[in-house]
């Protein structure tokens, strides 16, 4: 006997206040449903009589608690010694407190005093109530929420178990423990449950090897069906074949069924030699092999080899039915032999077999194809006029017939008469029916008839109709119709593509809403549909180029190139586009941005834009940052561009201010590499700043470049300048460089010179550079020469003092000795 499991207190209940006994009342959400249960439980217990813990459990409701504590809890063998006798009668209104735990209160509600029992006998016991106070609330009992779960079939557990692990001993040894005993109706369950054909072949073969069951009829048939389904053809003849070896019997049905396989595969040759093999093995061939073979060759287009195998039917005395000729005149109208279709179909009538509506279908599709529509309304008439009600298919033929004929009206006649016989249209019907409106231009027909499958929620499974409809919606500059395309597309949970976005963004732009477009920009972006892999219409250059051009010039480049980076993962390098963003950043002044633009772009051998890279120097520039336009000049330069004079000036200008002198003048050398002969008051400064900074063989290597080229310098101001400001040197190798090139120099520059070298005792560069003045033909009346012979002589260098003497007396008219002229090198 199972017992209930209660916590016993300390027998001293006198010393329990009423505020204790509140506290062991309230229940905590916290504790457990078999630890409130048994709380709740011993304090009903606590107020009741000694006498009553010997009394059986009367009250059906306690009963139940008590079981579902024991079903909750864990078992327990329940000590005498420790816990008393459990009352087996309770009061109702006890009951209640037991029903806390899993009950809702509501203290505003009247207490629940009333018993229900209306007469519950003077000897029905009353528990004493320690807090009179305290009114119990009205319990409100919860309805149970949630269905139960059906539980799972065997087969679906098999199968689940097959796909989620490999097939290994460990898995079948899992079966087997699964199910102790297979049977045929269980395997072909399991058979028709597999995730794959690998999986059902798998199971199959094992079953059978393993001794659990022997294959009969029907798993064969349904294991030839799943591989013929799966292509696997080659398994699917070898246990066609092996059956008899196992006991079982063959039947036309089989073989039937690898036709059709062979036939969905294409492989007419074995799908033939299937039917020949069934004579030979002895199954009876019927009308339906006939029939299978029939469809077979006829999608292959092998109408002759049909009409031998139909005449060969009819030797064999097998009488064609109606679905054979529905057969043939379908194959022979896919061949486009509309004569043997007519003759098939008056045999038809003259071996007594009247056609039926498949059969009028198939003649009025046939006449569509051959643009005979006369025919085919003639048909139609005649097979209302036998009562033989028409489907959705014959009006649907007859649509298409009419479409393909440009009768567009008489199309949309036929609609509304299949509409008013009670005929819904399919998706076909609106497939077949929207491309010839669009094609007419009758637009607001088609919006209608569009707004009508949305209604319905048909869904086409041709989702070209779409495209098609936008574009004439947009063609004929009805917007807002080609949005309710796009709207439709999304109701009825046809995929939206990049294409679709695209018409309408491109027309958007056309009629300057560039609001509209905006808002379906951001949901191409947002959604990324873009990037969907299963995408096929990709937006066109004249789609995303305006939209592109727009952001870059209202200050949403940032916008433009999130999208544009969307288009560059499919693979679009467009250049209108990235010279539009590279103008944008530029604009905005974001050079930064500009220039991973522009990194992007030579990666990828994008061709650059000559205001593209104007646009990027001067932001660089605005934004302070000289060696970035220097950069982006020399990227121009690369590009084939030419920039103009001003640019190089600008460049020159702020490198120049920025005391990045060298910079500069390497900008000066391409300007002037490029036959810009402007800008030579910016030239000369920056000549004197590279002498005055030491740079003197750059200084002079620019000075013949620049003669070179045509240019003239005022060698005489550079030479001035440097004099006074004390660069010796470098005023000494200019006018060297001058004078060996013949260079037209002023005598007082002459002088000048001199007269710094003398001063800052540099006796031996002012006799070298005197006497190659003295040999170009230069005056010799430099009225410091003897100051100079002075030094010569003081310093020890009386050779070069003499020699200079001499030759100011013009006794010396040959060159300077070797020797001297060594001197002078190294004093220099």
């Amino acid at each position: 006997m199972v017992r209930l499991r209660l916590k016993t207190h300390n027998r001293t209940e006198s010393l329990l206040t009423e505020k204790e006994n509140k506290k062991r009342v309230t229940l905590n959400p916290t504790i457990t449903l078999s630890s409130q249960l048994t709380v709740q439980y011993f304090l009903t217990c606590r107020s009741l009589n000694t006498n009553d813990f010997q009394k059986p459990i009367s009250d059906p409701l306690l009963k139940n608690l008590s079981m579902a504590y024991i079903s909750v809890s864990k078992p327990y063998q329940w000590s005498p010694k420790v816990f008393p006798a459990i009352p087996r009668t309770l009061n109702p209104s006890s009951t209640f407190n037991l029903l806390r735990f899993f009950t809702t209160t509501d203290e505003s509600i009247s207490s629940v005093d009333e018993n229900p029992n209306p007469d519950p006998g003077p000897e029905a016991p009353r528990p004493e109530n320690p807090n009179p106070e305290n009114v119990e609330p009205r319990v409100i009992q919860r309805t149970p929420r949630g269905n139960f779960r059906n539980p799972e079939k065997i087969e679906d557990v098999i199968c689940r178990m097959m796909a989620s692990r490999a097939w290994t001993t460990r898995l079948q040894n899992s079966i087997r423990a699964l199910v102790p005993e297979f049977d045929n109706s269980l395997v072909w369950n399991v058979l028709h449950s597999a995730k794959n054909s690998e999986h059902a072949l798998q199971f199959f073969r094992w079953v059978e090897r393993a001794g659990l069951v022997r294959h009969d009829r029907d798993t064969h048939l349904k294991m030839i069906e799943i591989l013929g389904r799966a292509s696997k053809l080659n398994h699917a003849r070898c246990i066609l074949f092996d059956m008899p070896e196992k006991g079982v019997e063959w039947d036309e049905e089989l073989f039937v069924l690898m036709i059709e396989s062979y036939g969905k595969a294409g492989i007419v040759q074995e799908a033939v030699k299937i039917f020949q093999k069934m004579k030979e093995l002895g199954v009876e061939r019927t009308v339906e092999s006939y029939d299978a073979l029939f469809k077979v060759i006829m999608r292959r287009g092998r109408y002759m080899m049909a009409k031998r195998y139909f005449n060969a039917m009819l030797n064999e005395g097998i009488g064609p039915t109606r679905h054979t000729y529905n057969l043939m005149i379908w194959g022979f109208f896919l061949s486009l032999r509309l004569e043997t279709a007519k003759r098939f179909y008056e045999d038809m009538k003259s071996r007594g077999i009247s056609p039926d509506v498949v059969t009028y279908n198939t003649m009025i599709n046939g006449y569509n194809r051959f643009k005979m529509m006369d025919e085919a309304e003639k048909l139609f008439t005649v097979m209302k006029g036998r009562n033989i009600a028409p489907t959705v298919i014959s009006y649907t033929t007859m649509v298409k017939g009419y479409i393909s004929v440009g009768r567009v009206d008489d199309g949309l006649r036929l609609f509304d008469e299949m509409k008013s016989f009670g005929i819904k249209p399919n998706d076909v019907t609106y497939t077949t029916l929207l491309p010839g409106l669009c094609d007419a231009e009758k637009m607001p027909e088609a919006r209608s008839i569009l707004k009508e499958m949305v209604e319905k929620h048909i869904a086409p499974k041709d989702n070209s109709i779409f495209m098609k409809l936008l574009t004439c919606q947009c063609k004929s500059s009805n917007l807002d119709a080609a949005t309710d395309v796009l709207k439709a597309m999304i109701r009825l949970s046809i995929p939206t593509e990049a294409g679709h976005y695209g018409i309408l963004i491109e027309n958007f732009c056309k009629a300057e809403d560039y609001d509209q477009a905006i808002k379906l920009l951001d949901k191409l972006i947002e959604k990324e549909i873009i990037l969907r892999p299963q995408s096929s219409l990709d937006m066109e250059p004249s789609a995303y180029n305006p939209m592109i051009q727009y952001l870059c010039k209202h200050g949403q480049t940032a916008k433009a190139e999130i999208f544009f980076r969307q288009l560059m993962k499919k693979g679009v390098l467009d250049s209108v586009a990235f010279n539009s963003l590279l103008c944008g950043h530029s604009k905005e002044g974001n050079p930064d941005s500009a220039f991973e633009i522009l990194k992007i772009m030579d990666r990828r051998g994008v061709s650059r834009d000559a205001d593209s890279y104007k646009l990027l120097i001067k932001s660089s520039l605005n934004k302070g940052e000289p060696a970035d336009a220097k950069t982006a000049l020399d990227s121009m330069i690369e590009a084939g561009h030419l920039p103009d004079s001003s640019l190089f000036r600008s460049v020159m200008e702020s490198l120049f201010e920025d005391g990045r002198v060298q910079t500069a003048s390497r900008v000066m050398k391409s300007m002037v590499e490029k036959g810009v002969k402007e800008n030579m008051d910016l030239v000369a400064k920056i000549l004197e700043a590279l002498l005055m900074r030491g740079h003197v063989e750059e200084a002079l290597g620019r000075i013949d470049l620049f003669m070179h080229s045509g240019c003239s310098l005022d060698f005489d101001s550079l030479l001035s300048v440097l004099c006074e400001k004390g660069k010796t040197i470098a005023a000494l190798k200019l006018l060297d460089f001058a004078l060996e090139r013949d260079y037209t120099i002023d005598f007082s520059s002459y002088d000048k010179v001199l007269d710094a070298l003398l001063a800052a005792g540099k006796t031996l560069n002012a006799y070298s550079i005197l006497c190659k003045i003295m040999e170009k033909g230069g005056a010799s009346d430099w009225s410091s020469c003897a100051d100079l012979i002075k030094s010569l002589n003081q310093e020890g260098n009386t050779k070069q003092a003499d020699i200079l003497s001499r030759m100011i007396r013009g006794e010396e008219k040959s060159h300077v000795s070797k020797k001297g002229k060594k001197h002078a090198t190294v004093a220099a």
